[in-house]
């Protein structure tokens, strides 16, 4: 049955997926939804016995409708190739009666892989048969992760350009050398004086500029979006927890039919919506359990009823979630608002006035699957230092928000049916966090004002502590040149775009 795309703000907008692909964002400033979740079509008997590329095609042909067989198997197996340093591509750990999914194994070591590194292969197929003969130009907020993925994702594909905002002083400083030292004569990076959300903020008023997009369309370019807003990067991160159970299953950790939960970080909220559509496909999910770092504001949202952006900005060591406006959460609330366009226009234009919305009673009540917990600074630290001492498993800070905001719910409801924790990033990528958890007196020193050559230094400690070897990402760019230094103000993003395509004057 084929599949369409409408906005969450639009029920008048009806496109084909790969033309949501290439728009990325609605006009409308909605996020594109399909019309219906379609349910799996094989048993989770036959997708244990699949690899990670074939539970891949299993899921994204329900979804991608428009897209041929060919051509999807040529995406998928373009995009889960060796660029992953394991051969299962997400492998599952047990670790301290949890199954951590680790989605940390691609060439960036951060779960935006997973996604990013099919979306380039989906997008200049989506090119192709949508006639486009603009160069496509991918506009991207970054909080630290997606930024680097979609650079190495799109790094010299024809017909493309990439423009990445990150926030300056908001971002570990490896994930900064990872996008600073990227290579590609397509690539942009710039660093900007603000935080997260004046990215994304700014990215998104970019998309909304008719006179822009005119001026762009006259040279010859039209945006797209890298970020989890994309319906391109939604539906492959769908695929690990179809995959997840399917490896359980094969295991027998669990029997067909039983139930699983799922824990994941977020800040952006579009992994654990990625595990919402899973479940509604027919994946036995019990709880979506939602963990949050001090930037609260989806616990909150879970707990009350009410979103609230109206609150101080926590700059924590989980940097990738350091964000007050969850953009995915606008698909839930339109699932759970009846798929209604106007009432989610509604919330989101309160939101971008006032800074906050409140869900009817009505609506709250279609969250029973949801949970949301936090993790403190101090507790995020304890559970990284538990973790490696009780189980010899060494996380990065992200999955440990995970991982103790999963410790107390169990302790909260006493329910342990058997979960499975999205391990996020790689502990190499947030090396000095994690030292400073497991070993303080290694990683001393204001991390602040400590360069990346230091936190190098820590890089090799964590190898020898955690018997593990250095991945490769990190040792490429040890001695790599800084290609990009930009930096502007959270006001000037437009104006950067404009003098980066030759668009002033």
């Amino acid at each position: 049955m084929e599949v369409w795309y409408s906005s969450t703000r639009n029920g008048g907008i009806r496109i084909k997926a790969s033309e949501a692909i290439l728009k990325g964002l609605s006009e409308d400033g909605g996020l594109f939804v399909p019309d219906h979740i379609p349910e799996l079509e094989k048993s989770f008997q036959e997708l244990a016995g699949m690899s990670y590329q074939e539970t891949a095609y299993e899921v994204m042909k329900l979804y991608l409708t428009d897209f041929t067989k060919e051509e999807l198997e040529s995406c998928i197996s373009s995009a889960y190739d060796s660029k992953f340093d394991t051969e299962e591509i997400a492998p599952l750990v047990h670790a301290d009666g949890a199954y951590f999914l680790e989605l940390f194994h691609g060439s960036t070591i951060a779960f935006k892989d997973m996604a990013l590194s099919i979306l380039p292969y989906l997008m200049t197929v989506s090119a192709k048969k949508n006639k486009v003969k603009n160069e496509i130009v991918i506009l991207t907020a970054t909080s630290g992760d997606t930024g680097k993925a979609a650079l190495a994702g799109f790094a010299g594909v024809e017909g493309t350009k990439i423009i990445v905002f990150y926030p300056k002083n908001g971002v570990s400083p490896i994930q900064e050398r990872q996008m600073v030292t990227q290579k590609g004569e397509n690539t942009y990076v710039v660093g900007i004086h603000g935080n997260f959300d004046d990215a994304q903020t700014g990215v998104k008023k970019i998309f909304a500029d008719k006179e822009l997009e005119e001026r762009m369309n006259r040279q010859g370019y039209q945006f797209s979006s890298a970020n989890s807003i994309n319906i391109g990067r939604l539906v492959p991160q769908i695929v690990y927890y179809v995959y997840a159970y399917a490896r359980l299953l094969e295991r027998g950790e669990i029997r067909e039919g039983d139930k699983i939960n799922v824990v994941v970080p977020t800040g952006n909220f579009g992994n654990i919506l990625a595990a919402f559509y899973a479940k509604n496909m027919g994946v036995p999910i019990g709880r979506l359990i939602c963990a949050s770092n001090e930037n609260k504001v989806l616990y909150d949202f879970f707990r009350t009823g009410e979103y609230d952006r109206n609150r101080e900005f926590v700059l924590t060591s989980s940097p990738s979630m350091d964000i007050l406006i969850s953009s995915n959460l606008e698909r839930l609330v339109y699932r759970i608002a009846g798929n209604d366009p106007e009432k989610t226009a509604d919330f989101m234009k309160a939101l971008g006035g006032e800074g906050r919305y409140e869900i009817t009673g009505e609506m709250r009540e279609m969250l029973g699957d949801f949970y949301g917990g936090y993790a403190s600074e101090e507790e995020t630290g304890e559970t990284i230092r538990e973790l490696q001492k009780k189980a010899g498993y060494v996380v990065d800070t992200h999955t440990a928000v995970a991982a103790c905001v999963y410790r107390k719910y169990v302790e909260e409801t006493g329910d342990r049916t058997p979960s499975v924790i999205a391990s996020t990033a790689s502990p190499f990528k947030f090396t000095r966090s994690v030292m400073d958890a497991i070993a303080p007196v290694a990683a001393s020193g204001d991390a602040g004002q400590c360069d990346a050559a230091t936190d190098f230094e820590l890089v090799d400690e964590l190898a020898a502590l955690a018997g593990k070897k250095v991945p490769g990402a990190i040792e490429e760019i040890r001695t790599a040149p800084v290609v990009h230094d930009h930096v502007c103000g959270k006001d000037e993003m437009r104006r950067t775009v404009e003098e980066f395509l030759g668009l002033q004057g």
